[in-house]
């Protein structure tokens, strides 16, 4: 691997799928990075939570103007592929 890759072994706690992983630690062999994080699942809830969260608040900045009304900017192209309906016009169906 090039210098400065990274291997993130997912399946450290079972022994791995690069033999340089270790369980628990963030080592560098070969200058490539080899994460060994046990548990990876029990990290993502709070980064993905967080991820959303940062979502929905620039998503918003979208369809609010800066008196703080509701007001949908059919020039925005975020906010027009969100648009599902306005003026009881169906602007595009849900999956």
């Amino acid at each position: 691997m090039k210098p400065g890759s990274v291997i993130l072994d997912m399946a450290v706690e079972q022994g791995g799928n690069c033999a340089l992983s270790e369980p628990g630690r963030t080592v560098t062999k070969h200058n490539v990075h080899i994460i060994g994080v046990p548990n990876l699942p029990a990290t993502v809830p709070a980064d993905s939570s967080a991820l959303y969260a940062r979502n929905l608040i620039d998503f918003l900045k979208l369809v609010f103007d800066k008196e703080g009304r509701f007001a949908v900017n059919l020039d925005d192209d975020i906010v027009a592929a969100c648009l599902m309906c306005t003026g009881g016009e169906i602007k595009r169906k849900a999956a």
